[in-house]
């Protein structure tokens, strides 16, 4: 990768963050306006026929008979799973726990590049995956209340799962597919399922239409939704998926700081050790044996 595309990366990692980080405590807000399963629906529907608007004029990239499954798939792990879990579970579980437990995705991301993708595996990357997720938790213990819910944790496990074998799929299929026909796909795909779900179990007349609700929702179908899924996508196809997964460590300690810095919440031992522990995480898994790092160096004689 070259030294503007590394650059052009890092920034458009560091605006992901921030955005994912601030998505958690403006969802949570947006909740209190909406039903779960419904606001899943809309928000990903409304992200999606934004992004149509740009990939209409791509529309020989669409493929659609030839691959119409890929976004199938990828609207199911993606959205319908990692979404509506994700919001339903967040009536059971305290929202510190809730998105412990999701973080879990980027150790999962690690084993399964592993395994599928074929991308190394060491001792100190291993080690790394493991802490950043214990830095998370270590940040979410301070605010957990004594109920926790089976139930919740199952939601969570499952939205962490289901965003793990997203992530990889993607990276696999990459090429086989437009970029942004795919996520325009599966946030259609996945949005019309989850409204049409939530109009069987819940009511459109619980979703009070105030202006903070509609700020909310444009801005999570603008950015977090639309223009970040095309960003996460491009990030995984530029590199391996299980260091960019490991930045994602810094989302929930973005959502943290923002409901420190607004909600005034308090600055606690928990957050400065967890903190420490996340930088510990990306140093090691970023950080190559040099054995690995004199290997990729050498040049291969042609063949």
């Amino acid at each position: 990768m070259g030294t503007s595309n590394r650059v052009q990366s890092t920034w458009l990692l560091i605006g992901l963050i921030l955005i994912w980080g601030v998505n958690w405590p403006i969802s949570k807000l947006a909740l209190t306006y909406a039903p779960p399963i419904l606001f899943s629906g809309v928000r990903t529907i409304v992200g999606g026929l934004l992004l149509l608007i740009v990939a209409l004029p791509r529309y020989k990239k669409l493929r659609l008979r030839e691959t119409w499954y890929i976004y199938l798939i990828s609207s199911v792990v993606n959205i319908i799973l990692y979404y509506g879990l994700q919001t339903v579970g967040l009536t059971y579980l305290p929202s510190g726990l809730f998105s412990a437990i999701v973080f879990l995705q980027p150790v999962l991301v690690g084993v399964f590049a592993w395994m599928w993708l074929s991308e190394p595996m060491f001792g100190l990357k291993l080690f790394g995956l493991f802490v950043g997720f214990a830095g998370v938790g270590v940040i979410s213990i301070g605010g957990l209340s004594a109920h926790i819910s089976f139930v919740g944790i199952l939601l969570a496990l499952g939205s962490a799962l289901s965003w793990a074998l997203g992530t990889i799929y993607v990276k696999k299929i990459g090429t086989l597919v437009d970029p942004i026909w795919l996520v325009t796909m599966q946030l259609i795909i996945g949005g019309l399922f989850m409204s049409g779900l939530g109009t069987e179990v819940e009511s459109w007349s619980s979703i009070v239409w105030s202006p903070t609700f509609v700020a909310c929702l444009l801005f999570i179908s603008i950015f977090v939704i639309a223009l970040g899924w095309l960003v996460f996508y491009k990030l995984i196809g530029s590199g391996e998926a299980s260091k960019v997964a490991a930045y994602t460590f810094l989302i929930p300690v973005v959502a943290i700081v923002t409901g420190i810095l607004f909600l005034h919440e308090p600055f606690t031992l928990s957050l400065l050790g967890g903190l420490l522990l996340i930088i510990l995480s990306i140093l090691c898994v970023n950080r190559k044996p040099k054995r690995l790092a004199m290997s990729a160096s050498i040049p291969r004689p042609a063949k």
